[in-house]
């Protein structure tokens, strides 16, 4: 009796991709609170409406209790960098030259004095903002 033949297989097993895939998104759902970095402000808040999305990615300076500022250019998963008055300044100015219609916005600590955001805003002014925008946070209801 001669030996049996095989027919071949003709449908892929997909077992191991969903296993790969189920791996890959265990990874994530586990990384993804670790990549979304900022700087921690108690931001005031006040009923406001949403901000349109801009396709240019907005520059914010973000100013903490103690006065010490971020710049971050690049919109939410941009990295914040540490600055002083005369660097942010500097660097607005040559962010302002190189995108002139780059959205400008403030984010202060609601324990903040008036006074630094005023000068904050007043620097962005001098470097070519044509406006600049005061974030919030929605209060919780």
């Amino acid at each position: 009796m001669p030996a049996a033949r095989r027919r071949p297989m003709s449908e892929i097993n997909v077992v191991p991709y969903i296993d790969v895939m189920l791996v890959l998104l265990v990874i994530f759902m586990a990384a993804a609170p670790m990549l979304a970095q900022g700087i921690q402000l108690d931001l005031p808040k006040e009923p406001s409406e949403p901000l349109k999305r801009s396709e240019q990615d907005p520059l914010i300076v973000s100013i903490q209790r103690d006065g010490s500022m971020y710049l971050n250019v690049g919109g939410d998963d941009a990295e914040s960098v540490s600055i002083s008055q005369a660097e942010l300044q500097d660097r607005a100015l040559r962010v302002l030259r190189a995108r002139p219609d780059v959205p400008v916005f403030v984010r202060g600590d609601t324990e903040l004095p008036y006074g630094t955001i005023v000068n904050v805003m007043t620097i962005l002014q001098q470097a070519g903002a044509e406006s600049v925008g005061l974030l919030t946070e929605p209060p919780s209801t």
